[in-house]
């Protein structure tokens, strides 16, 4: 992943962290020193930054986790300033099994704060937890305990609210799906979730609260999103690729000079290029790839020291809803279409957004905009 380093390998699962994290970490340094003018201090918050964050990547495992039980593997968990992330191979297909997935990182916080009543119960009962102002490290371990019990209670409650994209409202989309359409119980669950982030922000414009106005924005845009991808997913459902791929392409070889790759998109619409040898697909040249060999070798480089040896392809009679989702997984903007070992078209986003587009004009119906 572009700007992310892996940290660690939980279950399987690579944890990265989102070069952005770096920010945080020097803000809470920052902040840490200025309360306290102290080294002790900026320790501290560093600490309490990484429980927070480690507390999240649990959160994150506990989806992970309840996803791998119905067959969905994670392709990571990624840290970013505003939380985490665990990015599933594709959502559950039955709302019970996406109730049980969205509610595993809420029922983890639940778990760990449970943990930390008992620790701190029994601490206090026996006389072992005690503040010392004298000690440096006093904050170990009660109030750590008590930070960490604080930081589990908001995290469940917070990612319940029910909107998206907090577990909230998976759960509460999940639960009118068991009455509704899937379709109609997303809509419902973005229009409560928009509805909260409205009140998110009026509160926070009158407040003068910032952090309420940043929620208010993820929670509507994080709604929108997640109406619009459900009805994209309603639109293209049942019908295979073979219906919107292109047909009519230029395949090149990796000996083909990258002059003529200009020459087609130049005097085409095609950007990226299926590469073949002796019939057998042995990668794809994108318009990137070209332009930056371009800055490197010019028009005399050759096609196979350009292209992309490692990709993905699609069959013709693979579902369009999930070869989009593979598209946008994997941040690139065409497939080749392969069926018995022979390319027989392209599938790219531009084109699933047209083919959209005129079954839209088709049916007298609004189009949902593809998320690039």
């Amino acid at each position: 992943m572009k700007w992310s380093w892996r940290i660690a390998t939980l279950a399987g699962i690579g944890v990265y962290v989102h070069a952005t994290f770096l920010l945080i970490l020097l803000w809470v340094a920052y902040v840490s020193f200025q309360r306290e003018g102290t080294g002790t201090a900026v320790l501290r918050g560093i600490v309490y930054l990484f429980t927070v964050f480690g507390i999240v990547v649990l959160h994150e495992l506990g989806h992970a986790l309840a996803a791998r039980r119905f067959n969905i593997q994670t392709r990571d968990i990624t840290l970013y300033p505003i939380g985490g992330v665990a990015r599933l191979e594709r959502m559950p297909e039955k709302p019970w099994q996406e109730f049980i997935v969205a509610i595993a990182g809420p029922a983890v916080n639940g778990v760990l704060a449970l943990v930390a009543v008992v620790i701190i119960a029994f601490a206090y009962g026996s006389g072992a937890l005690h503040s010392d102002p004298g000690d440096p490290f006093w904050f170990v371990p009660s109030d750590f305990l008590l930070f960490v019990l604080s930081v589990n209670v908001f995290l469940a409650l917070f990612n319940l609210l029910p909107a998206f994209p907090m577990d909230g409202g998976r759960v509460l989309r999940a639960l009118l799906a068991l009455k509704l359409d899937y379709v109609q119980a997303t809509q419902i669950a973005a229009t409560v979730g928009q509805a909260m982030a409205l009140l998110f922000g009026v509160v926070g414009l009158f407040t003068s609260e910032f952090i309420l106005m940043f929620i208010a924005v993820f929670v509507w845009m994080g709604a929108a999103a997640e109406s619009s991808m459900v009805q994209i997913k309603g639109a293209l459902g049942g019908i295979p690729v073979v219906r919107a791929m292109i047909r009519e392409f230029h395949i090149l070889t990796p000996t083909t000079p990258l002059s003529r790759a200009v020459d087609h998109i130049l005097a085409g619409f095609q950007h990226d290029f299926p590469v073949t040898e002796n019939g057998r697909l042995v990668g794809v040249l994108t318009r990137s790839d070209l332009l930056a060999a371009l800055s490197r070798q010019g028009n005399d480089g050759l096609v196979g020291e350009a292209m992309q040896r490692n990709f993905q392809t699609a069959t013709p009679y693979e579902m369009l809803d999930s070869v989009l989702v593979r598209l946008q997984s994997c941040d690139c903007r065409s497939f080749p279409v392969v069926q018995g070992g022979e390319v027989v078209g392209m599938i790219t986003t531009d084109n699933v957004g047209e083919f959209m587009m005129v079954q839209s004009a088709l049916h007298d119906m609004p189009t949902p905009r593809i998320p690039q």
